[in-house]
């Protein structure tokens, strides 16, 4: 009698423990990825973009995007959403990191554009290898490794034509030392790369390992040629 009260007690134990460990049920972000997509100007007005200098026609052209992409089970890491507006200044903190989910900014900072794309301002924009330009558009973050920069990001550019060449080119998010207000109080501007969106050093680490494996990424500018081609607005 003893030896099955302890067995049964011994089970009890036992399924309290892997209750306790097993997967948990979450929501499924494409259950409400159209209610986003419809919510789009509140979820702007909660945010607070208008205040960091995201202009809601922005923003609402990234949702546009983003949801075209869960529309397509293009995404994995469904909640996160980041935009570069490369219209502004890169003396701006123009990166934007937004958790859908829980309707707040995770990250508002600094991020440079290539070399031969513009000074202080992004004007001009390649798909080409070896341009040194940004390549505007829809991405999806990939897997890490370790670069000469440090953990670094793997960018797929989803957009033919515009920016599919990102993976050949090494178009890749990492840290950088030109991406600092150090380097604006030099230089009167942000350092620029080869075409990389580079991020603060500081910051690198915690942003790649948030954006990673399966998030959208939107570079934007006002640029027409871009609009002209696009197929995800």
């Amino acid at each position: 009698m003893q030896q099955k009260l302890a067995l049964v007690f011994y089970l009890f134990i036992l399924s309290l423990t892997l209750s306790a460990f097993s997967p948990k049920k979450t929501t499924n972000i494409k259950l409400s990825s159209d209610a986003i997509y419809k919510e789009k100007e509140s979820i702007y007005n909660e945010l607070g973009l208008s205040e960091l200098g995201l202009s809601k026609s922005v923003f609402n052209k990234a949702i546009n995007g983003w949801h075209r992409l869960m529309l397509g089970n293009q995404l994995s890491n469904t909640t996160i959403l980041t935009i570069a507006d490369l219209s502004q200044s890169s003396n701006a903190k123009r990166l934007y990191i937004i958790d859908l989910m829980s309707k707040s900014v995770i990250f508002n900072t600094y991020v440079a554009h290539g070399k031969k794309s513009g000074e202080e301002y992004a004007c001009a924009f390649s798909n080409k290898l070896n341009s040194y330009k940004s390549s505007l558009g829809f991405y999806v973050t990939s897997n890490t490794y370790q670069g000469s920069h440090g953990l670094s990001l793997r960018l797929k550019g989803i957009e033919h034509g515009i920016n599919d060449k990102a993976e050949t080119r090494g178009i890749v998010m990492h840290g950088a030392d030109y991406v600092s207000e150090a380097f604006i109080h030099q230089s009167g501007r942000l350092g620029r790369s080869e075409g990389c969106p580079a991020i603060p050093t500081e910051l690198s680490a915690p942003i790649i390992s948030l954006i990673k494996e399966g998030s959208c990424l939107f570079v934007y500018s006002n640029e027409k040629k871009y609009f002209r081609r696009t197929s995800l607005l």
